[in-house]
């Protein structure tokens, strides 16, 4: 709410008469990576518009507020007619582009009205979802606003055509051409070359206590000469980063507390820190991503997978379409509590060949599946004159 308060008029200074705006809308950090390699196609194919790109969270917000993908980063105020009409009233739209999951009724209604090209991508429907119950009716007709609707699956076209949604393409997940582009990039770092060194390295990303209540054991309970583990959890409160370090044992040691000749000696590395886990995956032999052990939501397996790693998380993966599919084609490993994880890893260290073939399946599941972004801008370039 506080973060809201000056929306307006921050706008009102930063979007001037006769530019010409591309409005992006994200909920929070997850779709702004979703939604952001089809942001860069738009701004290289359209570098005389501004790009204004709003989030609904403070997660996206304070994170991603200085995007120099975007010319114009605020909150998104909340979804009344009056701020509807007033938000369209000063940044005047020539295509609004919504990702994944935002469906907010005043403002569709008000594009639509306003005959605003508007889209929606990444999206991903399910038959349990209120747009497809008979108390639905207001959340369907929410989607006429939709010029078009890029799905991330053919599930979810089948879905919007039962109901009349018939402005649907499949064009899969932009999420895999966001992590291929990471391929490319200068990923390296020079703490990590030190603390490596010629070890072997698990890297668990995004956990939780629960997921930490597994993978701490393995750590205190194994002694191997030849690997050494990076923790990054989803919470980096102090407190909470106090407790896990302690938990860590004596030979862990924070990122933010760290010096040069605690590097070599340590063998657990918390990165205490935001945006630098991606690139701290690429040193990884093998990976873990949090949220699979509790019910608090996986997080991001494409982003290890592209390296062409194993990847590991807990029992709770349904509803993620990405993990559910690398399970199934065996680059992602289950393990339900901290027996089988010990299991688990124990076996990747040993057999070198199932790490390489489950670090394959993984990287050919994104390099097949990449190319929403060409699909989706093509369709932008037939809207922007």
């Amino acid at each position: 709410m506080k973060g809201r308060k000056h929306v307006f008029d921050d706008l009102k200074k930063q979007i001037h008469a006769g530019d010409r705006v591309i409005w992006f809308h994200t909920a929070s950090l997850g779709e702004f990576e979703q939604g952001l390699p089809v942001m860069e196609q738009t701004r290289r194919d359209f570098p005389e518009h501004k790009i204004v790109l709003s989030f609904f969270s403070p997660s996206g917000y304070e994170v991603k507020k200085h995007t120099p993908a975007a010319d114009v980063v605020c909150y998104l105020p909340l979804d009344t007619k009056a701020n509807a009409r007033k938000f369209l009233d000063i940044v005047q739209p020539e295509l609004a582009i919504f990702v994944k999951y935002e469906f907010w009724p005043n403002y569709l209604k008000a594009l639509h009205s306003r005959n605003i090209d508007t889209l929606l991508i990444s999206a991903i429907f399910r038959k349990d979802q209120a747009f497809f119950k008979p108390y639905g009716t207001v959340l369907r007709n929410s989607l006429e606003a939709f010029t078009h609707l890029f799905v991330q699956d053919v599930n979810s076209e089948a879905l919007l055509r039962s109901v009349g949604v018939n402005r649907v393409s499949v064009s899969g997940d932009t999420r895999f051409d966001r992590v291929y582009e990471i391929l490319s990039r200068d990923n390296s770092l020079e703490f990590m070359e030190r603390f490596k060194g010629q070890a072997h390295l698990f890297v668990a990303g995004s956990t939780w206590p629960e997921d930490e209540a597994v993978i701490l054991p393995y750590i205190n309970g194994h002694d191997h000469p030849h690997l050494k583990y990076v923790i990054a959890p989803h919470n980096i409160k102090p407190r909470a980063m106090e407790e896990l370090a302690q938990k860590a044992g004596k030979d862990a040691v924070r990122y933010s507390q760290m010096k040069d000749s605690d590097l070599e000696q340590a063998r657990v590395l918390i990165l205490d820190t935001i945006g630098l886990l991606t690139k701290v995956y690429s040193y990884a032999d093998i990976a873990y991503v949090g949220g699979g052990m509790g019910k608090t939501g996986l997080h991001n397996t494409l982003e290890p997978a592209v390296f062409g790693i194993p990847v590991i998380t807990g029992p709770h993966y349904q509803g993620f379409r990405e993990a559910e599919l690398l399970v199934e084609y065996g680059g992602i490993v289950v393990a339900t509590d901290k027996n089988s994880f010990a299991k688990t890893v124990d076996q990747l260290l040993v057999n070198e060949e199932v790490v390489r073939k489950k670090g394959a399946i993984n990287k050919e599941f994104i390099e097949k599946n990449r190319g929403a972004v060409i699909q989706i801008g093509e369709y932008v370039r037939t809207l922007i004159r």
